[in-house]
């Protein structure tokens, strides 16, 4: 469309992520797995305004300008996307809805940030490749992370599982029969920047004691995937407790998180561990059937998340 073509309502669509396995490990060049949870979606909508371009996300109502540090990430995609589509000009009221919490290690700034310009180029009738759209959305989580490792910008738009390594997505097979994750909200709000951080520190400060711990979550994440490939959902149970213990001991899970995980094993589930950057956020288990689901999501509640959803995993194949 060219530049100067009439502007329309734009809308926009991701939704969250849980990481099964490989968070962390991740930004030192092993892989990560992770599952995009369609029904757990954040929307968008980009209006034309002749006024100041305005945001209602969460709890900020008010000018974008204004929007400050806790929506700067927004506001860098909304910028991004106006400069792709070339109407800079151009100012817009953008509004967010989110199905899950943000700040819970499920993606919700990448989630918001692709949400947002997946919308104002809907708005402003721009065509943008999935390359496009991830480079987009990468610019804006820079602002919410500093150094992201591109997982979640693929993960919030992905139709499928994947693979994450060195920058590059690879649809995952997925052959387990009847499985389910159970996805729990601790309550605490995660610290991805500060988690992140503060493994690097660790890990130039001690890097022959800290180095192993991260090759075995990488190590865990090449399992997770074979476990997905031969529909073994014990061995990717397995894969799971042990990525959380390792977790664990790199100081990056807290004692509701480790509760929780426990809960949710006593009730049968095959495998529990934090997902995302930890230091709160969120737990997922995963459990091989919707019967054993209910019971470890009522198990969870009970040990004190405010919130507990279920998904199930929908086999799939690979595109290879």
């Amino acid at each position: 469309m060219d530049r100067h073509s009439p502007i329309r309502e734009g809308h926009g669509r991701t939704w969250a992520k849980a990481i099964l396995l490989g968070e962390h490990s991740v930004v030192y060049g092993h892989p990560a797995v992770a599952m995009p949870l369609h029904d757990l979606q954040m929307r968008a909508t980009a209006t034309p305004t002749a006024g100041p371009s305005m945001l209602h996300s969460l709890e900020y109502s008010g000018p974008m300008g204004d929007s400050g540090p806790g929506f700067a990430c927004i506001a860098r995609a909304f910028e991004a996307a106006r400069e792709f589509s070339g109407r800079m000009d151009q100012s817009f009221e953008i509004v967010t809805t989110s199905d899950f919490p943000h700040e819970r290690g499920m993606g919700s700034s990448a989630a918001a940030a692709g949400a947002v310009i997946r919308a104002v180029l809907d708005a402003c009738g721009r065509e943008a490749s999935a390359d496009d759209l991830f480079a987009l959305t990468q610019m804006a989580e820079q602002i919410a992370h500093g150094r992201p490792s591109g997982l979640d910008a693929a993960a919030t738009s992905s139709p499928c599982p994947i693979r994450f390594q060195g920058g590059q997505m690879r649809p995952l097979a997925q052959r387990i029969e009847g499985a389910q994750l159970v996805i729990a909200d601790s309550g605490v709000h995660g610290r991805t920047r500060e988690a992140v951080g503060g493994l690097r520190e660790r890990y130039e400060a001690d890097p022959d004691g800290v180095g192993p711990l991260i090759n075995s979550l990488g190590a865990l994440a090449q399992a997770g995937i074979a476990a997905l490939d031969d529909g073994d959902a014990q061995a990717l149970g397995s894969a799971m407790n042990r990525a959380h213990e390792v977790l664990a001991e790199l100081g990056l899970s807290l004692p509701v998180l480790n509760r929780l995980t426990a809960a949710a094993r006593n009730a049968g589930a095959l495998g529990a561990k934090l997902t995302g950057g930890g230091l709160g956020g969120c737990v997922i288990a995963l459990a091989d059937s919707a019967e054993t689901a209910d019971a470890v999501a009522s198990a969870l509640r009970s040990a004190g998340a405010p919130t507990a959803w279920t998904y199930r995993m929908r086999t799939s194949e690979a595109n290879r």
